[in-house]
């Protein structure tokens, strides 16, 4: 079995990704590779897209009726 490429790792997380050491060696190895847009076949989401979320789903606002229907979620009496 290979091992991994932690300094390959550390400088694309510390210094392509702007992580702090302490940030860099919290996440699993799983959540490095997904940060870096490699294993899932898509592109970590970028600020723009973040933004563009947001815009559609602002903090705050009113949920969607459902109907009456439970969706799992406990409310207040």
């Amino acid at each position: 079995m290979a091992g991994f490429d932690w300094p390959g790792l550390m400088r694309a997380g510390i210094a392509g990704r702007g992580l702090l050491p302490w940030e860099f060696w919290a996440l699993t190895p799983a959540e490095l590779v997904l940060m870096l847009g490699r294993g899932s076949g898509q592109v970590p989401l970028s600020r723009k897209g973040l933004e563009a979320l947001a815009a559609l789903y602002p903090d705050g606002a009113a949920a969607p009726d459902n109907g009456g229907k439970d969706d799992g979620h406990a409310r207040p009496d």
